[in-house]
């Protein structure tokens, strides 16, 4: 048994390319940006924010919603799966690039997206610790 699933919650890197081949199925191509924050260690170390960029692809539908409404900054979920293709550049030297494949889009970005700023990812509240019900000191 194997598993090959990606999950991504970034930015839109640049506008969509969209291509249509002969059946009028629809690629699209772009790039996306997932960024880690920097932190300090215990020691005072500063270890900055990390920025990793993802060659994403879509086909068909998700292809299509992407032209209409996928732009450059906009935040969205990504589900899909890794898979990377070599080939010779004009120099002729063999590269090797990696790409998302991907099944399910959400679009995270409000609507009038060009009208406010970029929306950031929502931090969840931290959880309160119930206090114990029992008269024993245990929470069950």
């Amino acid at each position: 048994m194997s598993l090959n699933k990606v999950q991504l919650i970034g930015r839109v890197g640049q506008e969509p390319a969209v291509k249509y081949f002969e059946s009028n199925q629809a690629v699209a191509t772009f790039t996306l940006a997932t960024t880690e924050r920097g932190y300090t260690l215990a020691n005072g170390t500063q270890v900055p924010e990390r920025t990793e960029w993802h060659n994403i692809v879509l086909w068909r539908g998700l292809a299509q919603v992407a032209e209409k409404y996928v732009h450059k900054g906009d935040l969205l979920y990504l589900e899909g799966k890794i898979r990377s293709r070599q080939y010779d550049d004009q120099n002729g030297v063999h590269r090797t690039r990696v790409e998302i494949f991907v099944d399910n889009m959400e679009l995270l970005s409000p609507k009038n997206n060009a009208q406010q700023p970029a929306a950031s990812v929502p931090q969840p509240a931290p959880v309160q610790p119930e206090e114990p019900t029992s008269t024993d000191g245990l929470p069950f």
